[in-house]
């Protein structure tokens, strides 16, 4: 007679955390497509009905996945923030938080950032995961303009904000592919590429090409000041 494994009995939110571990290590290993609800009930030592009864089929689990890293990973860059600190000193901050989380998540960040985004419905948790990281920027940068007394438009900073956190993104990514980068190193040469930019924008220094505008480059100028 074929013997039932028994399962011990655990709180949901612990069985739950298990099961996300366990699927965030198989998708970033094998990619959604080849993943396999098999493959990760083995993983996280449980059977395969109990992983469609907590959390869904494998789009379900792969959404939840991503949910439960997106939210880490603001959870930890808005908890490094200094209110009232200096404007680079919280994007110092910041960026050592992103970027210390990305190495030691680097499962994570692969399923979050490289298997989200090629994926629908799954890229749209990326692009609001990027959306809320831009508007912390933003609202980072428009108080540092303030009191800088920049000049600075609202779009501007709004471009600003998403060149950074481009960067930041393609940073990460970098590093998952250098087990060996090291995150502090890589915030202050982020710093030390970004930031000179953006004190500067901020203190009313901009750079214009040499060659003369177009009519309608000068129009979108007049526009934006």
């Amino acid at each position: 007679m074929t013997s039932v494994p028994a399962f011990k009995r655990l709180p949901r939110a612990v069985r739950e955390r298990q099961m996300l571990d366990s699927a965030v290590r198989v998708f970033s290993r094998r990619g959604y497509h080849a993943a396999s609800m098999d493959e990760i009930a083995e993983d996280a030592g449980i059977s395969k009905p109990m992983v469609y009864a907590y959390l869904g089929t494998k789009e379900e689990l792969f959404l939840a996945a991503l949910h439960r890293e997106a939210g880490r990973l603001m959870e930890v860059v808005a908890g490094a923030v200094e209110p009232g600190a200096p404007a680079d000193r919280q994007l110092w901050n910041g960026l050592r938080a992103f970027f210390d989380f990305v190495a030691g998540n680097r499962e994570g960040w692969t399923v979050l950032y490289r298997q989200a985004r090629g994926l629908e419905p799954f890229a749209a948790e990326l692009t609001g995961m990027r959306s809320r990281m831009v508007q912390v920027v933003t609202a980072l940068l428009t108080q540092a303009m303030a009191s800088a007394g920049g000049q600075a438009t609202d779009t501007e900073l709004e471009v600003m904000a998403h060149a950074l956190v481009g960067a930041g993104e393609s940073l990460a990514d970098w590093m998952t592919d250098h087990p060996g980068a090291d995150p502090a190193k890589t915030a202050t040469q982020m710093m030390n590429v970004a930031w000179l930019g953006a004190d500067r924008l901020l203190t009313g220094t901009t750079w214009h090409p040499s060659i003369p505008f177009t009519s309608s480059e000068r129009r979108e100028r007049r526009l934006d000041h």
